[in-house]
């Protein structure tokens, strides 16, 4: 019985995507590191947290400015501009987390982090082996980003609980979602890039920073809409 050799052009492909997705997962784990690394420094550094915690609203601000800046903007940067870009903002997410792990206890983050990490990891299988077109099912996810993004800056001058608690739990739905759906948009990414012959290591490097940074953010904000919800405070 004669067997089906896969094409040069699905050889190359294959080897386009795998290349790709390997290179977006060392970058996104790197910047993770980067970020609980500084983060703990910061929880065990009383001067610099003091700094944090006085600078605190600032800070989210200037690093909402900074991913949206990167995000809109990585297509002229270099590959190299884009990665310093990305390691910048991984070390500022860290100085602002070192808030949310000094208010809970240890068990919880480490409990989050865990189950952040199960259910990325699922999402992420869903969006890449499935079939289904999940485009219009982003544009959804899209807009409830949007609405938890002005929800959290209102409720950041209100506290009010009841808001805290369904911020939370929309969170974790929406982010689940978009790991979903940015990994299927990452893998027809890096058809694009096979397609066009993109393979030089500067437009290369600049798709691979955005993938990371979009999967970086996935699971960052997955984390903490679990840690809000199911999170015990010291």
């Amino acid at each position: 019985m004669q067997t089906l050799r896969p094409s040069p052009y699905e050889l190359s492909r294959e080897r386009t995507e795998l290349s790709f997705f390997n290179q977006v997962y060392v970058w996104m784990a790197i910047g993770l590191a980067l970020t609980g690394a500084v983060a703990f420094f910061t929880v065990h550094n009383e001067a610099l947290f003091q700094m944090v915690a006085q600078w605190y609203m600032p800070l989210i601000l200037l690093e909402l400015g900074v991913v949206l800046g990167l995000s809109f903007l990585i297509g002229k940067l270099s590959g190299a501009q884009a990665t310093a870009a990305f390691v910048g903002y991984a070390a500022l997410n860290g100085l602002v987390l070192s808030v949310l792990l000094a208010i809970y206890t240890q068990a919880s983050v480490a409990s989050a982090f865990f189950t952040a990490s199960g259910m990325f990891a699922a999402a992420g299988a869903y969006g890449y082996f499935t079939k289904r077109d999940l485009s219009g099912f982003g544009r959804f996810l899209f807009m409830g980003l949007v609405g938890i993004l002005i929800a959290s800056l209102i409720n950041l001058f209100w506290q009010n609980s009841a808001m805290h608690w369904t911020i939370s739990v929309l969170g974790v739905f929406i982010f689940a979602g978009l790991t979903a759906y940015d990994h299927q948009k990452l893998r027809e990414m890096s058809y694009a890039i096979d397609s066009m012959g993109a393979q030089d290591s500067n437009n290369m490097r600049r798709m691979v920073i955005l993938g990371a940074l979009t999967l970086y953010l996935d699971f960052i904000n997955l984390f903490i809409s679990l840690l809000r919800l199911m999170g015990e405070r010291r």
